[in-house]
Order: C-alpha cells, then structure tokens, then sequence
C-alpha cells in the first residue's frame, strides 16, 4: 500500500509544480505561442477547472490567476503529502 499512496503524493506533487510554473510563466507574461508554455498552460486549466471561477470578484488578473491556480496546488500538494503520511503511519 505504501507504493500506492507514494505514486499518489508523486502525482499531486507533480500537478502542484505544474500548477505554479503557470503561474510564474503567467506572472512574466510569457508567451502562450511556444509550444511548452502553450502544454503547461491547457494542464493548468484542467488541473484548476474546480477553482477557476472562485476568484471572478478579484479584478487584477495576475492576483486572480495566483489565487485561481494556486489553491489547487496547495490542496493537490497537501492532500497527495496527507495521504501518503497516513498510510505510512498506518503500516
């Protein structure tokens, strides 16, 4: 079980990076023409489709993606870690 639970923090730890190199790349301004920032941009917005509307009051848009896409990293970074400590504690 221990494998399991480690792939599973693997995973959400992998979506979290993801989540905040968008937000770098967006908080630069770079552009979505290149292929790679184009990639991470359309996994970002997969990845934050629970969240993305949270934050339409907030009017700066680079405040407004770094709360959009950066609660989803926090939570896919906290429960994936959560559930791996868990599982260690229990076996």
């Amino acid at each position: 079980m221990s494998g399991i639970t480690r792939l599973i923090a693997i995973v959400a730890n992998l979506a979290a990076l993801i989540l905040i190199v968008w937000i770098v790349l967006y908080l630069f301004d770079t552009s979505t023409g290149n292929s790679f920032v184009h990639w991470i941009q359309q996994a970002s917005d997969w990845l934050a489709t629970w969240s993305k509307n949270l934050f339409n009051g907030v009017h700066n848009d680079k405040v407004r993606t770094l709360l959009a896409f950066g609660l989803p990293a926090v939570v896919y970074a906290l429960v994936g870690n959560a559930l791996h400590q868990g599982a260690r504690r229990v076996s």
